[in-house]
């Protein structure tokens, strides 16, 4: 597994906010239309897919972040893909960042052996394989946190949230 390192403050390498790759960063001062020197305002180019954050006060505030743990490197890249989907849209639409993680969690049982039809079958068949029930029970949170998200009925939003950004964390 890789080590990820998260952006700090003119860092000469971190994980990209945006392509999530260990890249060099660039680092530049930000000048207005006189070019004075903008105080406290740095950006930082990503030397990989040559995107920038943007620092305020040492602090990053572009992109927004959310403190979510990146992925496992051991997915597959299309469920890394919907993971950091997810993890990208949990603040602005909770709804469809737990119907993503419903989407990659059917994804990794199909990774793991499973049939990939029927997500509660397949939590079920891998809990008598040895997964263990604390595992079994995050999964089942984001089964029908997922399920509930995506069917018409009564959503309650900050619940939905709550339990993703602590499934998350």
């Amino acid at each position: 597994m890789h080590r990820i390192v998260s952006p700090s403050f003119e860092s000469k390498s971190f994980n990209c906010p945006h392509c999530h790759a260990y890249a060099h960063q660039i680092w530049k001062s930000i000048y207005d239309h006189h070019n004075n020197r903008v105080n406290n305002l740095e950006i930082a180019y990503c030397s990989h897919c040559k995107n920038f954050s943007l620092w305020l006060n040492e602090k990053m505030i572009y992109p927004e972040t959310t403190g979510i743990q990146p992925p496992n490197t051991d997915l597959e890249q299309e469920i890394i893909e919907d993971y950091l989907e997810a993890s990208n849209i949990v603040n602005k639409s909770p709804r469809g960042a737990v119907a993503l993680l419903r989407l990659a969690i059917q994804k990794l049982c199909k990774q793991l052996g499973e049939e990939g039809k029927n997500i509660n079958n397949d939590i079920a068949s891998l809990v008598k394989k040895g997964l263990p029930v604390t595992i079994q029970k995050a999964l089942d949170i984001v089964r029908v946190v997922g399920n509930d998200a995506v069917h018409p009925g009564q959503i309650d939003l900050n619940m939905i949230k709550k339990q993703l950004i602590n499934y998350l964390i």
